[in-house]
């Protein structure tokens, strides 16, 4: 059993692993978030948003690699709007960004055990907590080729399984299915709820149906400012058949966004 930190007795009185309050953050000179409310607990949350809505920017944010331009933030009940040491914040965070940096000759075994070591994990157990999360992202038998042999989906699980060594209290994933193939897909929903059991998860994806699929609560923005939070059966109502889409998630979805253009046009 692994010590419990001064942070993290903290965070017992605020059941939040999120909160935000007037958030804004920029991307350049771009005001990406702007004004965001959101707190987010246990559990599995999937981020929605067209291209420009300003998710990876909010994910970086939470990531603690931008810092917020106004308003409050708080991680895993620290203050992260700036000031303060976040090191104990990242010791318990696990973030995979839409691209990855990586060496290419490392293997993935030592691709994992490096950022383990990035993320101050204790001696103790790592070999362990290295090989299981090689597991659980089905890179069992590729655990000692090297990175730059694997194919772009088995990249992607590498990369997921850096953001879960640590057994994360707060999980950002970005894109994280990009790659995978639609078996792999199911395999990942499946890892996503055994993970949202303890931790606090948040996957930004364009794919609507992973998120109905494997999240208990859809958050949907657009330019920077939320638009829906609830339910995947919540998003699902909000369509009909007159809404563009596929499948009933994907029309709720466009009619959120639709309702949304028209009230500002007016």
């Amino acid at each position: 059993m692994r010590a419990v930190s001064t942070s993290e007795t903290t965070a017992t009185t605020n059941p939040w692993a999120v909160h935000a309050e007037d958030l804004r953050v920029r991307a350049g000179r771009h005001l990406a978030v702007d004004g965001l409310d959101l707190t987010l607990g246990t559990g599995v949350h999937g981020l929605l948003g067209p291209n420009g809505a300003g998710k990876t920017t909010l994910m970086r944010s939470l990531a603690t690699v931008i810092k917020p331009s106004g308003g409050r933030l708080t991680l895993l009940g620290q203050d992260a709007g700036g000031h303060g040491d976040l090191r104990e914040v990242r010791r318990n965070l696990g973030y995979l960004p839409q691209q990855f940096g990586f060496y290419p000759r490392f293997t993935v075994r030592e691709f994992v055990e490096y950022m383990a070591w990035l993320k101050e994990m204790p001696k103790a157990g790592l070999a362990a907590a290295v090989q299981r999360a090689i597991d659980r992202v089905g890179l069992t038998a590729k655990a000692d080729a090297r990175l730059k042999t694997l194919s772009g989906g088995m990249l992607r699980r590498a990369g997921i399984a850096q953001a879960v060594v640590n057994d994360p209290r707060l999980l950002l994933l970005d894109e994280p299915t990009v790659g995978l193939d639609p078996e792999q897909r199911l395999e990942f929903r499946e890892l996503l709820r055994d993970l949202g059991t303890d931790s606090c998860v948040l996957v930004s994806t364009h794919l609507v149906e992973d998120v109905v699929a494997a999240c208990t609560e859809v958050v949907l923005v657009n330019e920077g400012r939320l638009l829906h939070r609830g339910t995947p059966d919540s998003l699902i109502a909000e369509g009909d058949d007159r809404d563009p889409g596929d499948s009933p998630a994907e029309r709720g979805y466009s009619a959120i966004l639709r309702k949304h253009r028209t009230a500002v046009a007016r």
